[in-house]
């Protein structure tokens, strides 16, 4: 197996939605639209805006693993005096190519990204799954997230 790593491109951002639909579902997500249409407006935007960037793990032709960074802007503050953040999202590896390293290689080259867009800090909501890849990594949990829906 011949893994290679290639910054994703609007040729296959089709595959690319259909693989976060498939993470959302293996993470238990509850489907209840259709969220294609509004997935490939958000990455269509911010992919031309220079807001969002993928890297994926390519066996051939085929796609096996992806990952995703988000970048936002809020107000300095002391954690982070640039006040840009990368939202990780989207990491994914097809489960017959999951604990050979794939992950890790792709999460090193978006937070790679993150750091050459002046992000201060990434953050991400992680899955079981993923808190072990994190921590290795070198993520610290921070236990003062909160969220309030309004709808």
């Amino acid at each position: 197996m011949n893994i290679e790593y290639k910054k994703l491109t609007f040729s296959e951002l089709d595959t690319f939605i259909d693989m976060r639909i498939n993470q959302l579902r293996e993470e238990g997500a509850k489907e209840d639209i259709d969220l294609k249409p509004a997935l490939k407006d958000y990455y269509t935007r911010h992919m031309e805006e220079g807001t969002f960037v993928s890297w994926l793990a390519m066996d051939g032709d085929r796609i096996v693993g992806t990952s995703g960074m988000s970048f936002v802007e809020k107000p300095p503050y002391f954690g982070c005096p640039s006040g840009k953040l990368g939202l990780l999202s989207s990491m994914f590896t097809s489960k017959e190519y999951r604990r050979q390293g794939i992950a890790k290689e792709l999460l090193s080259r978006v937070v790679n990204e993150a750091k050459e867009y002046g992000c201060g800090a990434v953050q991400i909501t992680a899955s079981d799954m993923g808190v072990h890849l994190y921590t290795d990594f070198g993520f610290e949990k921070n236990e003062n997230f909160m969220q309030y829906k309004l709808y």
